[in-house]
């Protein structure tokens, strides 16, 4: 059984920085061919797909978010990463991570809140 958990800060200022880790156990995600996701929602709105890293590396971002996103990996540690630049209160969000490859996996998801 794969499962995955978000960690990170539960508050961040505007203008800083977001820092995100997934943490996957069950499964590596270096296995092919799976794609790991980040996805968020915000308060009143539908699920928001931020980006995915391939089980090879490669990265794809959403348009809206690819100049402040990044997903990054530590293959040592069965972990990716998502760093947001630059947030504002509109990016105060559910953030999910998840395995977007049959049979889906989600993390229980870690409220992110931007504010001063």
């Amino acid at each position: 059984q794969v499962q995955l958990q978000e960690s990170g800060p539960g508050l961040v200022k505007p203008s800083q920085t977001l820092s995100l880790t997934c943490t996957v156990s069950g499964g590596s995600i270096t296995t092919s061919y799976y794609t790991w996701s980040w996805i968020r929602q915000a308060p009143g709105k539908g699920l928001e797909w931020m980006g995915v890293i391939s089980y090879d590396g490669n990265t794809n971002y959403s348009p809206s978010l690819k100049s402040r996103t990044s997903i990054s990996r530590d293959t040592s540690k069965n972990q990716f990463s998502l760093r947001l630049t630059s947030v504002t209160p509109e990016d105060t969000a559910v953030y999910y991570c998840a395995r977007t490859f049959s049979p889906w996996y989600w993390g229980q998801g870690t409220q992110v809140t931007v504010s001063s």
